[in-house]
Formats: C-alpha cells, sequence, structure tokens
C-alpha cells in the first residue's frame, strides 16, 4: 500500500547529536524513508560511522561536528547544512544526558548532592541544546514558511522521580519550549513537535551481557516488556516530518512501551 502523504523522499534533514543512541535510530529511519540526513555530533567517530551506514544503504549523508549546546557551533553547523543542502527541512534536536543525584545529600547517604556544574551542564544538555538549534536554524524555516523542528524529550516530561531533578526538570522544560514554540512559528508554517522515548539502551555502546541484563530488567519495568530499538522514536519522527502530520503541532509523543502511564 502506498500513501502519499507519508512519503518524505527528498526531504532534507539536520539531525543534531545523532552519532550513537537514539540519534542515530532516527538518522537511519529518515534515510531509509528517502530522506536526506546530515548528522552531528561533539566528535567525527560517531557521525561518521553513520553516515557510512547511510551511503551504503544508497543515501545521501553529510557529517558535521559541534558543541549543540554552543550558539557559535550551532550556527556554523547550520550554515554548512544550507551550504551543501541548499535547504533544511528538518530539524531534530536530539543531544541529551542524565545524571542520578540528590540536590543535596540526604541524611543516612553517602550520595553527595549536585554541584552547579553538573546542574547546568543536564540542563544545557536537555534544554539549551534545543533553544540552540532552533535559533540557529529557525531564520531558514520561518523564511521558507515551511518545515518542522523535532525535539526529542523523554518520558520523564510527565513525571518526576527522586535523584532526577535536574534530568526530569529539564525534559519537562523541552516539552514546555515545544508548545511554546510551536505556536510561535505556527503562523508562518513552521510545526515543532517533540518525542519522549522510554527506555532504548544502545546495543552499541555496552557489551551483550550488559544490554541483555536491562533487557530482562524492562521485563518488569514497562508494560510492553522490553527495551525499545532504537529506531522506533524514528519512525514517529518520520511521520511527524511527514505530510501526513500537517496539522500536528506542540505535541509531545511518548515512544516508551507504556512507562508514563504506569502507576507505582
Amino acid at each position: 500500500m502506498n500513501i502519499p502523504a507519508f512519503d518524505i523522499t527528498g526531504q532534507k534533514a539536520l539531525l543534531v547529536g545523532a552519532g550513537r543512541g537514539i540519534g542515530k535510530g532516527i538518522a537511519l529511519a529518515f534515510a531509509e524513508a528517502g530522506a536526506e540526513v546530515a548528522v552531528t555530533g561533539l566528535t567525527a567517530i560517531g557521525v561518521g560511522k553513520v553516515v557510512e551506514e547511510v551511503r551504503a544503504m544508497g543515501g545521501t549523508a553529510l557529517a558535521l561536528t559541534g558543541d549543540a549546546t554552543k550558539s557559535e557551533d550551532m550556527d556554523r553547523i547550520c550554515q554548512e547544512v544550507l551550504d551543501a543542502f541548499g535547504q533544511v527541512d528538518v530539524l531534530v534536536n536530539c543531544v541529551g544526558d542524565a545524571i542520578r543525584k540528590p540536590v543535596v545529600q540526604l541524611p543516612g547517604d553517602s550520595l553527595p548532592g549536585m554541584t552547579d556544574e553538573e546542574w547546568h551542564h543536564i540542563l544545557d544538555i536537555n534544554l539549551t541544546e534545543a533553544f540552540q538549534g532552533c535559533r540557529a536554524m529557525g531564520p531558514h524555516l520561518l523564511e521558507r514558511r515551511q518545515g518542522c523542528v523535532i525535539n526529542i524529550s523523554g518520558w520523564a516530561s510527565f513525571r518526576g522521580r527522586p535523584l532526577s531533578s535536574a534530568y526530569d526538570a529539564s525534559k519537562a522544560g523541552l516539552m514546555r519550549f515545544t508548545e511554546c514554540l510551536a505556536q510561535e512559528w505556527a503562523p508562518f508554517g513552521v510545526r515543532v513537535n517533540a518525542i519522549a522515548p522510554g527506555i532504548f539502551p544502545d546495543p552499541e555502546q555496552m557489551t551483550a551481557e550488559a544490554y541483555q541484563t536491562r533487557q530482562e530488567a524492562a521485563k518488569g519495568q514497562v508494560p510492553l516488556g522490553r527495551v525499545g530499538a532504537l529506531k522506533e522514536p524514528g519512525y514517529l519522527a518520520v511521520f511527524l516530518a511527514s505530510p501526513a502530520a500537517a496539522y500536528v503541532t506542540g505535541q509531545t509523543w511518548a515512544v516508551d512501551g507504556g512507562m508514563s502511564i504506569k502507576h507505582p
């Protein structure tokens, strides 16, 4: 069955933070769907491998490096992509990191509280990175009066947990940032949505035994009883970038096996 509304063939996508993990899965899903992809990472190692995979599939890919939390790096990256592709139809902001620490050391616990540097690092890498990407690419999207942004959040957008204040606050902030920007840019034909993944370990970043341990643990944590496959958020991202989602903006979509609706 061929449904043209789901076709993104020829779209040009910039995926920020796609050298590994969920970002890599999204990049490969876009390439499978016929999009041209520009992949960024802090270093060239991961993005180079992703680009090789895309090209091996017969796709078009560009590898770029830079710090997604820095305006000068994002301005340069966006200009390099526009120079190479001529335009950008989709911006995906998928840089992220986590830390499990209390705000202050809890009585009877040896785990120290967060430092200023740790707090700001987590907020910058989960929230500021999306702001920088949107600020750098926004003028191009608004001038064209078309395109979409997809911010990669997390199921923590919906629920707060102990020892996760920096991460959960940043992901909740990214959901609200998405809603605000969607309203700012809607009059100009640019849509802004977010995807909130659950547990998506990268098998290439751990041993087979460690991955299997995560898989076994998921049977008791995730309603669907497994961890996610890296391309699964990518398939939703492809939908959100397609004409089929032309009436969708300001939403945060959970891809978490039911984690966000599970009650203790």
